[in-house]
């Protein structure tokens, strides 16, 4: 009763309101809130939406002017309104590191439909394509496995964004050489990892990714010119060969910035399934349950990992002009921020949030606006990341051989997650020992 009075309450602070005039919007306390972003991590926003007893409020971030929103009506409205844009809503350095300039994330309207479309067919409407991904990933996670077993101990971690960098190149059919692999996995790892960071490693790490930058860009000029030829429909052929909404096809630059945006986002793919093994190792009554196959039961665990994990905070926005939103008045250019993992740990749409629960069977649909772990709304409309689908798919993979393939045990480490470290994970990677195949059943 409690919850659904609060529920309520919530839903009636978004409701329009009689009066002519503009809702006030809540501000927190202090001039600048950068350095207790900085320290309080993915609890920072809600912490303020609990003292204001707000879904909204204002503050500076960098000394910026910001707005900040939780709950479904505002995922709605940041992932689906036509008069927001995602362009300037980033800092530079977490702009070069994940998306970087020319992207479709830094695209609106029909041009953002256009380019989207591309990475629609590729993630999610071509099911064949997101069947070759699981199968490389399965084969290359395999192939893997017998260099453990004589191994000390292996960091889940390292390896995994190995075997997932080995897929992304597969799958794309990108030609890199094989004795960089391991360098440029470790890059692609680091741009997530530095995203919520500044200093001079997070400048190393652009400076490696414009050196990678420069070797891609060569291999789309050799594929245009014929001395690269690659399978008809895989996706480096994709984006090779795309034409924007007036006809060109995308600039060699371009192209690399797009081909990034497929390699890293599976890579990271690596920080979900190292929580998936530590829920594995806090909840063994699970590992038990997902040794017998069972697909439904495999997705309710991987989507409840999805849902608890701490992974990117929030998203951003920009309003495009100014207007009014649910009684709010937004001027031009205001920055808002929509908080993704106080969304999904919110007590008014989750019992008992804290705790894993894969009972939940959660399943996200374009119509759900709470669970909201990598965005919110319709893949082909909106912001939404596309690649969702391909997150689960990888995720259920891992697990299931981790739970059918392999036996291991896991060493004394620091297994704890500060969740004010952004992006977070365990403090040691979760390591891992005494691997070994299982015997049949």
């Amino acid at each position: 009763m409690e919850t659904r009075k609060a529920q309520q309450r919530q839903a009636d602070q978004w409701r329009e309101p009689h009066s002519k005039w503009p809702k006030t919007i809540p501000r927190a306390k202090g001039f600048d809130s950068t350095l207790a972003l900085l320290n309080e991590g993915y609890r920072f926003l809600p912490r303020r939406f609990e003292a204001l007893d707000s879904p909204i409020f204002r503050t500076r971030l960098m000394l910026k002017n910001v707005i900040c929103m939780k709950g479904p009506e505002a995922a709605r409205f940041i992932y689906e309104d036509p008069r927001l844009t995602r362009v300037g809503a980033l800092p530079s350095t977490v702009l070069w590191l994940l998306q970087d300039e020319g992207s479709v994330q830094q695209m609106d309207a029909s041009a953002h439909r256009h380019r989207k479309a591309m990475f629609i067919r590729m993630l999610v409407d071509d099911t064949t394509s997101m069947d070759r991904m699981a199968a490389i990933f399965r084969r290359r996670f395999l192939d893997r496995i017998p260099s453990w077993t004589w191994r000390k101990e292996v960091s889940l971690a390292s390896e995994m964004e190995i075997v997932l960098f080995q897929t992304a190149l597969d799958w794309t059919q990108t030609p890199i050489d094989p004795d960089s692999v391991g360098d440029d996995a470790a890059l692609m790892a680091d741009m997530v990892s530095r995203a919520g960071h500044f200093g001079p490693r997070t400048f190393t790490t652009l400076l490696r990714r414009s050196h990678l930058e420069k070797r891609l860009r060569r291999v789309f000029s050799d594929i245009r010119s014929g001395r690269i030829a690659l399978m008809p429909g895989s996706p480096m052929a994709v984006i090779a060969n795309h034409r924007d909404k007036h006809g060109h096809l995308l600039s060699p630059e371009v192209a690399t910035v797009e081909l990034i945006n497929l390699l890293r986002p599976i890579v990271a793919v690596a920080r979900f399934i190292v929580f998936a093994a530590l829920y594995l190792h806090q909840h063994p009554d699970w590992r038990e349950r997902l040794r017998e196959k069972d697909s439904e039961r495999l997705t309710d665990f991987v989507e409840e990992v999805r849902r608890i994990s701490p992974f990117f905070p929030f998203v951003g926005a920009r309003a495009q002009s100014a207007f009014e939103w649910n009684g709010y008045s937004l001027a031009k250019g205001q920055w808002l921020l929509l908080d993704l993992y106080g969304s999904c740990h919110d007590p008014l749409r989750f019992e008992r949030p804290g705790q894993f629960e894969p009972e939940r069977r959660l399943r996200h649909e374009p119509c759900d606006y709470s669970f909201i772990p990598q965005g919110a709304g319709a893949y082909a409309t909106g912001h939404r990341c596309p690649g969702e689908q391909a997150t689960v798919r990888l995720m259920m993979e891992a697990v299931d051989i981790l739970c059918r393939s392999i036996d291991y045990e896991v060493p004394i480490q620091t297994l704890t997650v500060s969740l004010r470290h952004i992006p977070a994970g365990p403090r040691d990677g979760f390591r891992i020992n005494q691997i070994r195949w299982r015997d049949s059943d």
